[in-house]
């Protein structure tokens, strides 16, 4: 059975509804991205799933208005994960998106962002085809896309960025540190995820690299959400930039010439940006 949404901007007469199509599948798992926190922001397919599912197993970044969407008869579980403290093990976690696919109920695992960057969805996705648990990945808007509409700026620009990498900063695969020589470009854009607390040791090692003093960088805390914060700085200044104004995690470290765009774009959020004296 069909749904609809229902604009309620219009006047009555004017209004049109967005068709909403499809149901939950019992004994499917929905890996469903989040989106970076702004519920508008939010897909209409991860919407409808929310209002469907007979089970939601969820992260610690999905804000309350994305789960003020799950169906009241829902059943909820708190899988969250904060640096140093994972409250449940991952192949815990797979372990009950299988039981519960197996008990009948529809499941949508809700994670913040999109499921597929940096979400752990392949481990996941390992659980349920070795139970044979059928899936369906429904992306979300992951956090560096957020981060750089709501500063105004794109992440490639035929002028400044003809690349992009998403980078964790967690430096825990094999082999240790990420290959700087490779990462310090000045044709692209880094976006570093998961990076607050090593925001010293990128700039230096971007430098040491080869990238200039001055080059652009941003951390964007908090990104489209009304608490958003930011810091606009260069790799040499902004480990002081950051000391003097701290910022909350989760906080995307963006390195690049399009961070330069920021201050001339007519759609960046000048609210959020911390306005600091370059140090000494």
């Amino acid at each position: 059975m069909g749904r609809h949404v229902w604009s309620s901007v219009a006047p009555a007469k004017e209004r049109q509804c967005l068709p909403i199509r499809g149901e939950c599948e019992k004994g499917t798992v929905y890996l469903v991205g989040a989106g970076s926190g702004d519920v508008e922001l939010l897909t209409l397919k991860a919407a409808r799933l929310l209002m469907q599912a007979d089970a939601v197993v969820y992260d610690r970044l999905v804000e309350d208005d994305v789960l003020a969407l799950i169906h009241p008869g829902a059943e909820r579980y708190y899988v969250g994960k904060s640096r140093g403290h994972h409250s449940v093990p991952q192949a815990d976690i797979g372990a009950r998106l299988v039981t519960l696919a197996q008990a009948g109920k529809s499941v949508v695992r809700l994670k913040g962002g999109d499921p597929g960057v940096f979400g752990r969805m392949g481990e996941e996705l390992a659980s349920l085809a070795q139970a044979n648990i059928k899936a369906c990945i429904v992306p979300g808007i992951t956090a560096a896309s957020a981060a750089a509409a709501s500063m105004g700026i794109p992440l490639t620009d035929r002028g400044h960025a003809q690349q992009l990498r998403f980078v964790t900063a967690q430096l825990c695969r094999e082999g240790g540190a990420p290959d700087w020589a490779a990462l310090a470009r000045k044709d692209e854009t880094l976006v570093f995820y998961m990076g607050l607390s090593k925001v010293e040791a990128i700039c230096q090692s971007l430098r040491q690299a080869g990238l200039p003093d001055d080059w652009p960088v941003m951390l964007v805390a908090n990104a489209s959400q009304p608490e958003q914060r930011s810091l606009i700085g260069t790799l040499e200044n902004m480990p002081a930039k950051l000391a003097a104004h701290p910022l909350p995690s989760p906080c995307l470290i963006v390195v690049g010439s399009v961070v330069s765009m920021v201050a001339t774009s007519p759609a960046a959020r000048s609210a959020g940006i911390v306005e600091t004296v370059d140090p000494a």
